[in-house]
């Protein structure tokens, strides 16, 4: 009897042991198994893909300015600044932001594989905050980066900053695009529009660096930070690539932003403002150019202290016109050659005027 109960107990743990057993003896298996080297998750795997691709497209580029000495007048190299940028194309043209470059007497680039390089600028865009530089006898194997479509982000998209933050060389921080369409102001004053909003880590020393999508490409180029510190609070600006792509080709062709232009003269904002004037007043024309061909007019001093408006821009191609701002915007909108159709005030009376736009001369 006895015998038939222990026999029978026996029969009933035989299943536990089974079931405990082999998760007993498969777990050591199993986390053997595990090898960190070779295991990522394919977040990481796209990061580091994303990395080590774009890395040797980043450059490190700082300015330096020379300085006459106030008792010696001996001349002396003072550094200026320091940023980051990014191969544009194998011939050895580089992407960076204005105010990396502004007032350098001599600028050298390092690359991601510590060859340093003197460096010249092409152009300049102080109100895109862009400069394209060229290297002095460039190597070959430069690496240049696929340009992406801005329109095609969206908040939440995730985004990769690469730079050189307070000279740390090739440093890779990783966020998303927190907004879009913000505007931030440009070494000119003038309004950036359409700037990429993203909270990846972005420093001093990380301007003139790219900004790339999952795919690795050039989404935007990284010039600002909001921050009361000085440093990353999670608020970083990125010029979208879309400006880029139009005003760099304007650098390397002709070293500045090719603009469409009426040939006037206009008054301050300041002025505008202080006078209360609803739209920006012409002050003077321009002899040969596009507004004088169409007959506006500028304003007239009459007598020692009174001063008679002349035209009153209030809208060009339909867009009100309030501020000098608006003004400049509704011109990019057009190249060389365009037709305008101009509304202007004149005596209290609107004026409208179809002008063919020229380039500066």
């Amino acid at each position: 009897m006895i015998s038939n109960l222990i026999a029978g107990f026996a029969l009933l743990l035989t299943p536990v042991f089974a079931l405990v057993m082999p998760a007993l003896t498969m777990a050591p298996t199993a986390a053997a198994a595990v090898d960190y080297l070779s295991f990522s998750t394919n977040d990481e795997a796209n990061t580091t893909e994303v990395f080590s691709n774009a890395s040797p497209s980043v450059v490190y580029v700082t300015s330096t300015a020379l300085r006459r000495q106030m008792f010696s007048l001996n001349v002396m190299e003072i550094p200026q600044g320091a940023g980051s940028g990014f191969v544009w194309d194998n011939s050895g043209l580089i992407v960076t932001n204005y105010h990396v470059v502004a007032r350098a007497n001599k600028l050298t680039v390092t690359l991601s594989d510590q060859r340093e390089f003197d460096a010249t600028v092409v152009g300049l865009a102080p109100e895109r905050d862009l400069a394209v530089l060229r290297l002095i006898d460039p190597p070959e194997g430069l690496i240049e980066l696929p340009l992406g479509d801005s329109s095609e982000l969206s908040v939440g998209r995730k985004v990769l900053a690469i730079g050189n933050p307070f000279g740390l060389d090739t440093t890779l921080t990783v966020g998303v695009v927190s907004a879009l369409g913000r505007e931030i102001q440009s070494p000119s004053g003038r309004k950036i529009r359409g700037v990429i909003q993203t909270d990846a880590a972005i420093n001093p020393g990380n301007s003139g660096g790219p900004l790339l999508n999952s795919l690795g490409q050039l989404v935007g180029v990284n010039t600002a930070i909001y921050s009361p510190s000085g440093a990353s609070a999670g608020i970083g600006f990125a010029i979208p690539v879309s400006t880029v792509k139009e005003v760099v080709p304007q650098l390397i062709a002709y070293g500045k932003i090719l603009r469409p232009v009426l040939g006037i003269e206009r008054a301050s904002d300041q002025w505008i403002k202080r006078n209360r004037i609803d739209g920006v007043p012409i002050v003077r024309t321009y002899r040969g150019f596009p507004a004088d061909d169409a007959g506006m007019i500028g304003a007239r001093r009459v007598g020692r202290n009174d001063i008679v408006l002349g035209d009153i821009i209030t809208s060009v191609d339909g867009q009100d016109i309030k501020t000098n701002e608006d003004f400049l915007s509704a011109m990019e909108k057009h190249r060389v050659g365009d037709i305008v159709t101009i509304e202007t005030l004149r005596d209290n009376k609107t004026l409208r005027f179809n002008v063919e736009l020229t380039e500066t001369q």
